[in-house]
């Protein structure tokens, strides 16, 4: 299933990825540094979304609430419910 999120608060302006059984697929990251979202693109593609939230949540980024990471864990949780 597609999924869609609007990170607050960070750089990045849209994630978009599949979740099928748990599992995470083609995701994109809009905006921010394009070296994160090609990084986070390969260590995340096939992974379990569970594992993913795990590691990623709470990450901040200078001194903000959140971060990228941060926002994914959170794109996946709503994707998870």
């Amino acid at each position: 299933m597609k999924f869609e999120h609007t990170p607050q608060g960070v750089c990045a302006r849209k994630m978009e990825f599949t979740l099928n059984d748990g599992i995470i697929n083609n995701l994109k990251i809009v905006g921010g540094c394009s070296g994160y979202g090609i990084g986070m693109t390969k260590l995340v593609e096939g992974m379990n979304a569970d594992d993913v939230i795990q590691r990623l949540e709470g990450v901040r980024c200078a001194g903000k609430a959140s971060s990228c990471p941060a926002q994914l864990a959170q794109a996946l949780k709503a994707a998870k419910a």
